[in-house]
């Protein structure tokens, strides 16, 4: 079950957006090369390890890194405002150094330890290495923007992408203390603007960046920050989908992951918010204090199932893409990289669930 606008779009969607996603990490990935080599040695190794160019102790590798979904959308926002694609590269490094920041600090945060199937950088490196190398990201954000002659706005947008993730990471955690019923639970909708905090914020600010970099009018600029926003949002609830019910292996997550842990997505909070015995019975599983093994783990999907939490979530996710559109077609772009940052945002959230 997908999100796409139609079925038919959807093989199309699958073959030419991985096609962009490479075009556009070739035409970024010197620039942040050069970036990264501005930093001490040992924390630019930590860069580099963690996008993939090396292992621990800096001996050459090319593991897969990230999609470069970010780079992209800088790209297209600078190619859709009428420029080269080059024009937007700046501000893709300056947005993908600022995310790989916030990945290492995030995988601190959640204890996670494999990221990509490798060992996460503080694992590799340590705790506090890993802290120092997310500072250094941050730090060589902000000054590839201002070294690119961006100007205030540019930075000022960077910036204010950053404290909406920040903001958006605090409510994911303290959402993990509040509890599954009663009039402090989580609602649907805080999580709605949690999810646009944190994923859709730097989506948004990357294609606004790239667009303001190709000189872009501001009504242009906004349409695309606005459209990133939604796209993070139905990105977020799709990945909480497939966290449930995804495929591992084409997630790469262990099945049932997120109900193992807990964790307050959509699809539990909207199958909670549900009448009925079968959302009484899952706020029981989630109150439990018993340890879940695979059998709980699958029979609270199936719970949340009945009580139309995952067709809830997908609705949610159709209602941004919808969004996407409408932000999309309010305001003069490039025609081929329209289409472009269509197919692309079309690919993030038609994934097979």
């Amino acid at each position: 079950m997908t999100v796409t606008r139609t079925e038919a779009h959807a093989p199309a969607v699958r073959c030419a957006a991985p096609h962009v996603l490479g075009r556009c990490r070739a035409l970024v990935r010197p620039a942040l090369a050069r970036a990264v080599e501005q930093l001490h040695p040992w924390v630019g190794e930590m860069a580099s390890y963690s996008f993939g160019w090396c292992e621990p102790g800096g001996a050459p590798a090319d593991h897969p890194g990230g999609k470069g979904i970010r780079q992209a959308l800088a790209v297209l926002g600078a190619e859709a405002a009428g420029a080269p694609g080059q024009a937007g590269v700046d501000a893709a490094v300056a947005v993908e150094l600022v995310h790989t920041f916030s990945l290492l600090h995030d995988d601190i945060m959640d204890g996670d330890a494999t990221r990509r199937r490798r060992p996460t950088v503080w694992k590799a490196y340590g705790t506090g290495p890993a802290v120092l190398a997310g500072d250094a990201l941050y730090a060589l954000a902000v000054e590839t923007l201002a070294v690119s002659g961006g100007g205030p706005d540019a930075i000022r947008m960077l910036s204010g992408a950053l404290g909406d993730l920040v903001s958006g990471q605090a409510d994911d955690l303290l959402f993990a203390a509040r509890p599954w019923t009663g009039p402090e639970r989580v609602r649907p909708e805080e999580y709605r603007t949690m999810a646009e905090h944190k994923t859709g914020a730097l989506l948004g600010c990357a294609a606004a960046l790239g667009a303001l970099s190709g000189g872009a009018p501001p009504e242009t600029v906004t349409a695309l920050e606005r459209a990133g926003r939604h796209l993070g949002i139905a990105f977020q609830v799709v990945d909480d989908v497939l966290g449930i019910w995804g495929d591992p292996s084409v997630t790469g997550k262990p099945v049932h992951g997120d109900l193992r842990e807990r964790k307050k997505t959509l699809p539990v909070l909207a199958a909670l918010d549900a009448p009925g015995p079968v959302a009484r019975r899952l706020a029981a599983f989630l109150e439990s204090a018993e340890a879940v093994d695979d059998a709980a783990a699958a029979h609270a999907a199936v719970l949340i199932d009945e009580a139309g939490g995952r067709t809830a979530a997908l609705a949610e996710a159709a209602d941004h893409i919808a969004s996407v559109e409408r932000a999309l077609t309010g305001v003069p772009l490039a025609a081929a990289a329209a289409n472009e940052l269509r197919l692309l945002m079309d690919h993030l959230v038609d994934r097979d669930v």
